[in-house]
């Protein structure tokens, strides 16, 4: 598995976008397109960070961390973002889910070095 780490997060609320897809058997090219859309989703306003992960069987999470609700819409309607939508349809993805929620909590913990 590959992950892109979130790093340090605000404290919430905040809102995040959980996109769940499984890759078909012939992904070639995705890896860049994927690449190429953590790029730009970090130029976005209202961008806080990510988290991805794919296992071998073409199974991914991506997390993806946002000031607002509004800030989301206005990426999910960004040109090349939506043209990578529409080239995941019809060439990569079996399936995918998105679900958007409002961070209510956020803690963890980190070992000591």
């Amino acid at each position: 598995m590959s992950e892109q780490s979130a790093g340090k997060m605000p404290l919430p609320p905040y809102y995040v976008a959980i996109f769940t897809s499984r890759l078909n058997s012939n992904p070639a090219g995705y890896a860049e397109m994927a690449e190429r859309m953590a790029e730009l989703a970090a130029q976005q306003p209202g961008y806080l960070g990510a988290e991805s992960v794919r296992d071998a069987d073409g199974l991914g999470i991506t997390v993806s961390y946002w000031k607002d609700e509004q800030s989301i819409r206005n990426w999910k309607r960004e040109s090349e973002h939506r043209e990578a939508q529409e080239t995941g349809r019809k060439q990569w993805y079996q399936s995918y889910q998105l679900r958007i929620a409002r961070v209510e909590r956020a803690y963890g913990y980190e070992a000591p070095k």
